[in-house]
């Protein structure tokens, strides 16, 4: 009797990386199910729906589409909404990634009786001896999204499939061309998490009103005025309206005053030499004290700093080096060489 095919959850964007990775899944003799998940209706949905159900029938694979819409505005847009209306920056990708791509999404393939879970991520998972599983950076620096996979469920990661964690994009273009797949040079996407490129300040005034207040410097002489503060994010020079003179870049944002507080490229707001973090998501929790490299920012360079669990659900971030612009809401994630050991949203 012929061994029966594990079968695979993939989830397909309309974009080449998923496409790509379905093509490489079937490669590997996983049984495949193309999944499109309808997250957001005031965007190009059906378009990319289209060009995913395209890539499907041309591999061959039947396709299913998810409506997850009501619970992204709830789970994702929402909290998004709330971080920014208190002065914070958050990160969408991360909730979109921990509440929908790796939480709804696996209900689904639960549902669908299928073993695995894939994404056109790039990011690698290693099984170690003792059957626990480890998140690490793609092999393709450029291009490693593990900064948006910190807050998943550890739990889900034996069952995550990362297809092109060691290509390079111009690989996986490559390949796209060869197999003569629709989504071989469509561009790729850019911005907030199935929403696209969109104005964030024209996005968030839907919801959030302007009140406008004073711009001061550190030293309390008055250079402008603001449209409102969640409008602002800590380091930002565009948009300030500040009259011509020396730049200047936001070191604060006084929500009990509403004064947006600005200073030079080297002011010492700027800096800080250390910070804590909230809700954090350990896949390796340290016992203590434990030398990492920490990432705050996507693509930023990652630094060596210390980090310690503290006992109230926060973790104390010490860097070796003062850091720019480190920013409320978005994330610090921390790294042991190419492992991804945990994360936190920096308090």
């Amino acid at each position: 009797m012929a061994e029966s095919k594990r079968k695979v959850l993939l989830g397909m964007s309309g974009g080449v990386d998923s496409s790509v990775a379905a093509a490489l899944l079937l490669g590997q003799g996983y049984e495949v199910i193309g999944a499109f998940m309808k997250n957001w209706s005031d965007c190009e949905w059906r378009r990319d729906m289209r060009d995913a159900a395209r890539v499907a029938a041309q591999l061959g694979l039947p396709f299913v589409t998810f409506d997850f819409e009501k619970a992204y505005r709830e789970l994702v847009v929402d909290e998004m909404f709330r971080e920014y209306a208190s002065g914070r920056t958050p990160n969408p990708d991360v909730l979109c990634n921990r509440f929908v791509k790796f939480d709804l999404f696996v209900r689904e393939a639960d549902r669908l009786g299928c073993d695995f879970i894939a994404t056109g991520h790039y990011a690698r998972t290693y099984q170690l001896p003792n059957t626990k599983y480890q998140l690490l950076r793609s092999t393709d620096a450029n291009k490693d999204q593990t900064y948006f996979l910190w807050a998943i469920d550890p739990n889900v990661l034996s069952r995550v499939l990362f297809p092109l964690g060691e290509m390079a994009k111009p690989q996986v273009r490559e390949r796209a061309r060869e197999l003569g797949l629709a989504t071989a040079d469509k561009p790729d996407s850019v911005g907030i998490c199935f929403v696209g490129e969109v104005d964030m300040k024209q996005f968030l005034v839907q919801r959030i009103p302007q009140v406008p207040g004073k711009i001061v410097t550190s030293d309390g002489k008055e250079v402008g005025i603001h449209d409102g503060l969640p409008f602002y994010t800590i380091g930002q020079r565009e948009g300030l309206k500040i009259p011509m003179g020396e730049p200047y870049y936001v070191v604060e944002k006084r929500m009990e005053t509403n004064e947006l507080v600005v200073g030079s490229a080297f002011h010492p707001g700027l800096f800080k030499k250390e910070t804590t973090g909230i809700r954090p998501n350990w896949f390796r929790k340290p016992a203590g004290k434990t030398r990492v490299l920490v990432r705050l920012r996507h693509r930023a360079p990652r630094v060596p700093c210390e980090i310690e669990p503290l006992p109230d659900d926060r973790v104390r971030i010490a860097f070796d080096e003062p850091q720019r612009a480190v920013t409320p809401g978005q994330s610090a994630v921390f790294y042991a060489g190419d492992e991804v050991i945990g994360g936190a949203i920096i308090e």
